[in-house]
């Protein structure tokens, strides 16, 4: 599914798929950093994870966007769950604040992610003012302000030899993989440097050069509100992503086993061989 002026009647002065995925991401980013820095109620979800009102007002606006361009369109959000028609044939995907501990934390390294599942997606920084988007086919990013020079292609490359490791739980594939043995592996640090960002936007440097790749455990990764955007950019921009073992991540035997996303061939062949 690629970037289309999708909706009834296919009016077109209607907003494509990626601009309305932009302009969700761009909504939910503006919601994240006017409330940066304040006290912020937190709703408890167990197991040490909680959202904050910042992802609650956040996910709000993203919805409150797409729900005006594709009201037809079915959506999961991560804080408020599915709506919308439960047969409806296209789903819009959202984390409205991916490194929710990071923001609470007064780090800024965080993502709004908004994916069509299976089609267009958009990244948003909300701190750099940076957006990352797909059609589907092709990926590039945007800077905000006096850095903004248009859109540019995204162009992967392992030059950085700077490797994201995910270390959040829950860890589903332990003991078969862990991602503290894989930063221990002495054959690890001899060609990687690895850095651990705690938010999807590391897949989106993966995409844009800024590193070499991404690994973290976890199950259907591809139907993700947290993952979804992030791997449409890295896949439209031309790396390599396949589960933990090198198979397809939503191949025709089920969600595969975590997630590889490298920016190359020979760098994605190499994290492999670790892993094994």
């Amino acid at each position: 599914m690629h970037s289309t002026r999708a909706g009834s009647g296919g009016d077109e002065d209607r907003a494509t798929d990626v601009e309305v995925a932009v302009a969700a991401a761009r909504a939910g980013a503006l919601v994240v950093r006017r409330l940066y820095g304040q006290r912020l109620a937190r709703v408890d979800k167990g197991g040490g994870d909680f959202a904050t009102a910042t992802d609650i007002e956040a996910e709000r606006a993203i919805l409150d966007v797409i729900r005006a361009a594709r009201p037809d369109d079915a959506v999961h959000g991560e804080e408020s769950g599915r709506s919308g028609g439960a047969s409806a044939e296209r789903r819009w995907l959202v984390d409205p604040l991916c490194g929710t501990l990071n923001y609470a934390a007064g780090t800024r390294v965080v993502a709004v992610n908004v994916a069509l599942r299976g089609g267009p997606a958009a990244v948003a920084d909300p701190f750099s003012g940076e957006v990352f988007r797909t059609d589907g086919r092709t990926a590039w990013a945007r800077a905000a302000g006096p850095l903004d020079r248009g859109d540019e292609p995204l162009a992967p490359t392992s030059v950085t030899r700077l490797v994201d490791v995910n270390l959040d739980p829950p860890f589903p594939n332990a003991p078969g993989f862990r991602a503290v043995e894989l930063l221990a592996h002495p054959g690890f640090v001899e060609r990687f440097r690895p850095r651990v960002v705690s938010s999807t936007l590391a897949l989106a440097w993966v995409a844009a050069g800024r590193r070499a790749a991404y690994v973290t455990d976890g199950g259907d990764l591809a139907d993700s509100v947290h993952f979804a955007a992030g791997i449409a950019l890295c896949r439209a921009a031309g790396c390599v992503v396949t589960d933990l073992d090198g198979a397809d991540i939503d191949g025709a035997d089920g969600p595969g086993r975590g997630l590889v996303a490298a920016a190359d061939a020979d760098t994605h062949a190499e994290l492999l061989s670790l892993l094994a």
